[in-house]
């Protein structure tokens, strides 16, 4: 039954339950900068939408799945948020890896996810001034 998943592994050559490495896309170093591009603009736009207390940061690593994009946002109080995605080697093809709208929905989404863990860290805390 294992022998047609492609997760039980070749033998001797990929371990069960990892993938090929023929199977993972390598970015060449012109994708890794557009990609690269592509987040610090999410990021840039995300810290347009918090005051200075909040925390953003972008990174591209290579993980054991391909490339991987994260944005990451640490609220003043509450847990961290974040956005990330692994593109493909396609994907840098024939138009922008991240459109403008999609870059200002992440960044908004963001800003909202984030603002939302303040929210929900203090409410207890905060006596309301007026009813």
């Amino acid at each position: 039954m294992n022998g047609n998943t492609p997760y039980a592994g070749t033998p001797g050559t990929t371990q069960a339950g990892k993938r090929a490495t023929a199977d993972l896309s390598d970015l060449t170093a012109a994708q890794r900068r557009v990609l690269r591009e592509n987040v610090t603009q999410i990021a840039a736009r995300t810290r347009s939408f918090l005051p200075d207390e909040y925390v953003v940061d972008a990174d591209v690593s290579q993980a054991a799945g391909g490339a991987r994009a994260t944005v990451a946002v640490q609220p003043p109080v509450g847990h961290p948020v974040s956005a990330g995605f692994t593109p493909e080697g396609d994907d840098f093809d024939d138009e922008p890896l991240i459109t403008d709208d999609d870059e200002f929905e992440v960044a908004r989404g963001l800003a909202a996810s984030a603002a939302l863990q303040v929210k929900q860290a203090v409410q207890d805390d905060v006596t309301p001034t007026a009813r």
